[in-house]
């Protein structure tokens, strides 16, 4: 385990044990989450899951780990578990090439994993997500809105606790609906740009967004859970 040695100077080994007996679930993988799954990997992970159904496409090249020329066209799950096997080979990970849904739901058993990680951006399945996790008595961080922002200046608080965020205030909304409190949740309390449209489809839901933006998002995610996991009693 040469590659880790620098982290077992910090943490201990029987702390870097923990990590390595975890299981971790990534939901999404863009330009949050592929920050926060790669993270997880170096920070010794034993076990992962990424599930996307997303491909790799090339206005993704600005922001997103998975996104380089020659993963045009490749689904995001399977390149974030080739780069993972390039990292650490001895990572377990496992993918789901779909998008995590009410159709697919069932096909998840949550209560194999010791942490999830929501970074997928419908408020929908954000919360059947965040729900899911919450039944199976399973920690779950659930990202909020990283996009249309130049500031990086993220924070952790519990989902009903967060401000200043659009997606967050929806997510919060549906989350007392269900009688969910508690969630941890990553947000930015700044005001969001309006990014020009003028390279936008028509009808589509045109987001701006910058690398060092969604990248410290998506590491933010990623220490919460490894300092959680070493705080815990991972069996």
């Amino acid at each position: 385990m040469q590659e880790f040695i620098r982290e077992i100077s910090l943490i201990g080994e029987e702390n870097f044990k923990k990590l390595r007996r975890a299981r971790v679930a990534v939901f999404g993988i863009g330009g949050v989450g592929s920050y926060a799954a790669e993270a997880l990997v170096r920070a010794g992970v034993g076990s992962l899951l990424f599930a996307d159904g997303d491909v790799v496409s090339e206005s993704n090249l600005n922001r997103q780990l998975v996104a380089l020329r020659s993963t045009i066209g490749k689904n995001k799950a399977a390149v974030m578990k080739a780069r993972a096997a390039d990292i650490s080979p001895a990572c377990d990970v496992e993918t789901f090439e779909g998008y995590f849904n009410e159709e697919t739901a069932p096909f998840f058993d949550f209560s194999r994993f010791t942490y999830v990680a929501d970074c997928i951006d419908s408020v929908k399945e954000k919360v059947l997500l965040i729900s899911a996790a919450r039944a199976a008595g399973v920690p779950v961080i659930s990202c909020m809105g990283a996009g249309n922002r130049l500031d990086a200046a993220f924070k952790v608080a519990a989902a009903e606790n967060t401000r200043g965020c659009p997606l967050a205030r929806l997510v919060r909304r549906e989350l007392k609906k269900a009688g969910i409190a508690g969630v941890k949740a990553v947000y930015s309390e700044d005001t969001p740009l309006l990014p020009d449209r003028k390279d936008a489809k028509e009808g589509e839901k045109f987001i701006g967004s910058v690398s060092f933006v969604t990248g410290a998002a998506g590491l933010l995610v990623a220490g919460e859970i490894v300092r959680d996991i070493l705080s815990s009693d991972v069996s």
